[in-house]
């Protein structure tokens, strides 16, 4: 999709709540509507204009129910300085990405760059400007093909990860996986998993119930930790 009709599309804030809260999990219209706090034509309106630019999928479950998710993943880059104006859509590379073949996110300064900047602009020297110039602009670009890699693997460990947890509390595995990953990475306490992940408090308390029962995470004198995890 064009990057700027993709910002067009995504300039609305209710569309962008609701690929927020589809990055949670798929949802119906009735869900979507009352957590928008619109109505559901409208949020009709709003996932036929997502379906038609690729973001959204839906399927229908056993009771007829339509349910709706994220269709595919990307990434927008917009770029603005006194210099330059410029969006670009990025999809993810894949597993076999190159990435040693990036000469430049393994770069070493070996002069302090401000030094470096005083001695350029004091000297004159073009030739120096323009190989910096030339450096920086390939480094720009290894940048965001390391954001696409990352941004790939990222999606592939959490499908590993929901994977896990699609059994856990009849719901959709993510919100599991990554309240399980949060307390995995040494945040124990409810409140602060509730504010890393932006739910409600009473939710991550339901989540946090249903792991420990299902013997993934355990609670200890100072909150929770994965289960087998070192004190």
């Amino acid at each position: 999709m064009d990057s700027a009709a993709l910002l067009d599309l995504l300039g609305n804030e209710n569309r962008r709540r609701i690929l927020r809260l589809l990055a949670r999990k798929p949802c119906y219209v009735t869900e979507i509507s009352e957590y928008l706090g619109v109505s559901p034509k409208a949020v009709i309106d709003h996932l036929r204009k997502l379906e038609e630019a690729g973001l959204v999928e839906s399927r229908v479950d056993n009771q007829r129910r339509k349910y709706f998710s994220i269709a595919r993943n990307l990434r927008l880059e917009v770029s603005v300085s006194p210099y330059s104006f410029g969006t670009k859509s990025a999809y993810p590379a894949s597993r076999g990405f190159d990435m040693p073949r990036c000469r430049y996110l393994s770069l070493h300064m070996t002069v302090d760059p401000e030094t470096e900047r005083e001695d350029v602009d004091r000297d004159g020297d073009l030739a120096a400007l323009a190989s910096e110039l030339a450096q920086l602009e390939g480094l720009e670009n290894e940048l965001s093909m390391a954001q696409r890699w990352v941004q790939g693997r990222l999606t592939d460990v959490m499908d590993d990860l929901s994977d896990r947890f699609d059994d856990i509390g009849g719901m959709d595995g993510r919100f599991y996986a990554e309240v399980a990953a949060v307390v995995a990475n040494g945040i124990s306490i409810p409140e602060r998993i509730a504010r890393k992940i932006d739910a409600s408090p009473e939710v991550v308390d339901d989540a946090l119930r249903l792991l420990a029962e299902h013997e993934v995470i355990e609670r200890t004198d100072d909150g929770w930790r994965l289960v087998g995890a070192e004190e």
